[in-house]
């Protein structure tokens, strides 16, 4: 697995625990806003941050593409 690969693991393992989700709820909402993609195209500025904005991030992203 690539080292962008284990990222999105970490990223989904770390939000699943911070909203105390179960797996299946987190894959359907990374696949629902493509936060896979988000995750992945941005991995050189993710990965070097903590846990607490990573998740914060993932938010925000959500927070910005739902129907206003």
């Amino acid at each position: 697995m690539s080292k962008e690969g284990k990222f999105l693991v970490f990223c989904l393992e770390m939000y699943k625990a911070a909203k105390r989700m179960t797996g299946r709820e987190v894959i359907a909402l990374f696949k629902q806003y493509g936060i896979t993609d988000y995750v992945l195209s941005c991995y050189e500025a993710l990965h070097t941050t903590g846990t607490n904005y990573i998740v914060e991030d993932i938010d925000l992203f959500v927070e910005a593409r739902q129907p206003s």
